[in-house]
């Protein structure tokens, strides 16, 4: 007779084993594996318990057995899909995984971009071509004759599913995107209280983007049997190639054979646009950055040289074509060229060698007109950063990475320009690249999709001014603009082959209006820079000046000169109660955030600080407010023609660019002399704060798998004579606080920086 106890103990192991038996299927151990199992599992749950009681036992045992185990859950659940994942992936075919991890490498190459965005379509093309293979096959080989009804449906909507994704998926990829571009703080719009200084301004100004009144001739020069014959035409100058195998590495035998020298004998290439007439005349060197190297990058600023030439300029557009990206060269980036940053910016400085004797050379066609102490080079993307490298070399007497290399340069460069520029990909002597006293202007377009976050707002944090002078720095940022349309071969496309379908470039401006932006901007620079026509200045204090002649978009611009005495940067320490000015006080009352840090952009922690400020008058008994107070003896010499200046940029992540004008931050800027007289002036009198500009590069809905904005410091000016209309017992001289009033938005967040005095205000408003 059969013992019942016997067989209720054999039915409960079997409903055990169905319950486990799909966790047997999933990972069948043998006894070693069980017994290794076991102890692995004993052991690390002795330790999780204990380092559980460390981190939640003083809370009281039930909170933590509930932490510990909750824990232990989410975690075997998590791992137990992952199990599974990977125990149903090796139920695929060998061939079919090395199929698809190829196909994730290829795809990756073909849709290159920003890597979230890169790896989702990639898997979601390799997913949905799968399915529709899958089941296709399927169907002609009559795998679904006979089979069950739910494998048919299930079959069916896959299909059907992958389908449509595909067809959408295609319309996505191949269309232009979103032509929505909302220009709601347009500068034609704006700056409606410099209108009447904008008014005072035209009898001097005239348009810097019309053509000149010098006819236009061309040249170019090059190293003998250069790779390009453009460069060894019947008229051309031959140069000496140059040795910058020191500045340079990695450079792979297939690159000597597609340029026909190694980086002991680098070319010395240019095309030269200059202007019929005696000169001297102040020269202007330009460079591209990388691009493929075989598609050559100098043509495209042949608009430039047009028109610069035609305004009494030489332009000179220099080719480093050799120093680019090239595929085949760089084996497929197995052995890509290395350290290349510091080789441009030093051919820039062979260039101007080879200029300096052309123009001392009785012989030569620019013999006397050149004007050698009066240059300013130009750089786009890497060539952006190679001008400031270039300007820092020119000063040494030897490389600041191997003082073997003696430097003796030393030419005249007034100024420099850095186009959509990069920063910091090379570090002289380990440190972000110096610069002071030099004329510094920086242009980024907001829909850049290359050098994706304003790099050149560094380098423009870095600029310093050692004594009064006529150099200054200053920053354009253009909404609309992209990376490429500064040099008409690049255009539209800010990456390559299909990775630029991934970009929204529909809502860029044209090629027209970009180019457009790019000469008024540069050209009023160059005016005042190089010619001493220092009413273009003003362009750059308030880009209300030139709002006739620019496109109409949205800017944010910034500005400071060597005429501006600095009272707090917010760079020097991390006391948040002291300025830059020695002996001066910052004060915050009622404000919600007070910190100072460095500033976040799209991509990086930018290299420059700021103080942010946050106030919500709702929760504060009185009005926010920061006040900078000055110390008791200053040099600062503050009369009636000086005035304050400070850059401030929104920092409010949730405002939406598409807001209508109420919705930008005011607030009442206040100057307190030391008898206690306060005039008061709101910030909306001089411009208003423009939040951050959205740039939505990638196609909806993705828009905002990258981000969109970056805080754009934007510069603002309170003169003192309008502080004294203000309230006429108010003495500049005796100014004793600065006060920032938070009593007109509700609720904000700002940046703010780079507060100062500046002088001479007589001199253009200078």
């Amino acid at each position: 007779m059969t013992n019942p106890i016997l067989q209720e103990k054999k039915r409960a192991r079997f409903r055990l084993s169905r319950l486990f038996h799909p966790l047997k299927r999933l990972a069948p151990l043998t006894p070693g594996w069980k017994g290794a199992s076991l102890m692995l599992g004993a052991a690390v749950l002795c330790f999780y318990f204990v380092q559980g009681y460390a981190l939640l036992g003083s809370r009281g045992f039930g909170d933590y057995l509930l932490g510990t185990v909750v824990s232990l859950i989410s975690i075997v659940l998590l791992t137990g899909m992952s199990a599974a994942l990977i125990h149903w992936a090796k139920k695929m075919p060998t061939r079919y995984i090395w199929l698809v991890l190829a196909s994730l490498c290829l795809l990756i190459i073909c849709f290159v971009g920003p890597p979230p965005l890169m790896f989702a379509v990639s898997l979601s093309i390799i997913v949905a071509f799968s399915i529709v293979g899958m089941v296709v096959y399927r169907f002609f080989v009559g795998s679904y004759r006979g089979a069950k009804k739910r494998s048919v449906i299930f079959a069916s909507i896959s299909f059907g599913a992958a389908v449509i994704y595909l067809v959408i998926g295609g319309f996505w990829l191949f269309s232009e995107g979103n032509e929505q571009l909302p220009k709601p703080y347009r500068l034609q719009a704006m700056m409606l209280a410099e209108q009447t200084a904008a008014e005072q301004h035209a009898a001097k100004l005239s348009n810097p983007a019309e053509q000149g009144e010098y006819k236009v001739r061309t040249l170019t020069y090059g190293s003998q049997d250069s790779y390009r014959k453009a460069f060894n035409a019947p008229d051309s100058l031959i140069t000496k190639q140059v040795d910058g195998s020191a500045f340079i590495s990695n450079w792979s035998s297939l690159r000597t054979r597609t340029f026909g020298f190694g980086p002991d004998a680098m070319a010395l290439n240019g095309t030269v646009w200059y202007p019929e007439g005696d000169g001297p005349f102040p020269l202007v060197v330009t460079v591209h950055g990388n691009h493929l190297a075989t598609d050559y990058s100098d043509p495209g600023y042949a608009y430039l040289g047009e028109l610069l030439a035609s305004r009494g300029y030489i332009f000179v557009s220099i080719d480093e074509n050799f120093l680019n990206t090239s595929p085949y060269d760089d084996l497929f980036i197995l052995s890509v060229l290395q350290n290349d940053n510091s080789a441009r910016g030093w051919l820039m400085l062979e260039h101007l060698k080879a200029w300096q004797e052309w123009a001392t050379a009785k012989d030569n066609p620019f013999y006397g007109k050149v004007d050698m102490n009066n240059i300013a080079l130009i750089g786009h993307s890497r060539g952006g950063e190679a001008v400031a490298i270039a300007a820092a070399y020119n000063e040494l007497t030897a490389s600041p990475d191997n003082g073997n290399i003696a430097f003796d340069y030393n030419f005249g460069i007034q100024a420099i320009i850095s186009i959509a520029g990069t920063d910091g990909q090379y570090k002289p002597a380990g440190q972000s690249t110096p610069l002071n006293d030099i004329s510094y202007l920086a242009i980024h377009g907001a829909h850049d999709m290359d050098v994706s976050s304003f790099d050149g707002a560094s380098q423009y944090s870095r600029i310093g001014f050692t004594e009064p002078s006529d150099d200054y720095k200053t920053s354009v940022y253009i909404y609309g603009a992209n990376h490429g349309q500064f040099n008409t071969e690049w255009g539209s496309v800010d990456s390559v082959g299909f990775g630029n379908k991934l970009y929204n470039t529909a809502q860029l401006l044209s090629q027209e209006e970009q180019l457009q932006a790019s000469k008024v901007i540069i050209s009023s620079f160059l005016e005042s820079t190089l010619k001493g026509r220092d009413e273009y200045r003003s362009v750059f204090q308030s880009l209300g000046h030139a709002r006739e002649w620019l496109p109409d978009t949205m800017y944010i611009s910034n500005y400071w000169d060597a005429h501006t005495m600095g009272i707090s940067s917010f760079d020097e320490d991390i006391d948040l109660g002291t300025t830059t000015l020695e002996g001066g006080k910052l004060i915050g009352e009622q404000l919600q955030v007070w910190k100072e840090e460095k500033v976040k952009m799209k991509y990086a922690t930018n290299l420059y600080s700021a103080v942010r400020l946050g106030w919500n008058r709702k929760a504060a008994s009185s009005p926010p407010a920061y006040t900078i107070v000055l110390p008791d003896k200053h040099e600062l010499n503050i009369a009636d023609h000086s005035a304050l200046v400070f850059a401030m940029a929104d920092r409010d992540d949730n405002k939406e660019s598409s807001l209508d004008m109420d919705a930008l931050i005011d607030l009442t800027i206040q100057a307190v002399d030391n008898k206690g007289n306060i005039a008061s002036l709101p910030l909306s009198s001089q411009a208003a704060l423009l939040p951050m500009l959205e740039g939505h590069i990638v196609k909806w809905p993705l828009s905002s798998i990258v981000p969109t904005k970056e805080p754009i410091f934007q510069n603002f000016m309170i003169p003192m004579n309008e502080l004294t209309r203000a309230n006429p017992r108010f003495s500049p001289s005796e100014l004793r606080q600065i006060r920032f009033v938070f009593d007109k938005t509700s609720q904000g967040t700002v940046l703010l920086r780079d507060i100062g005095i500046r002088h001479d205000m007589n001199n253009t408003n200078r």
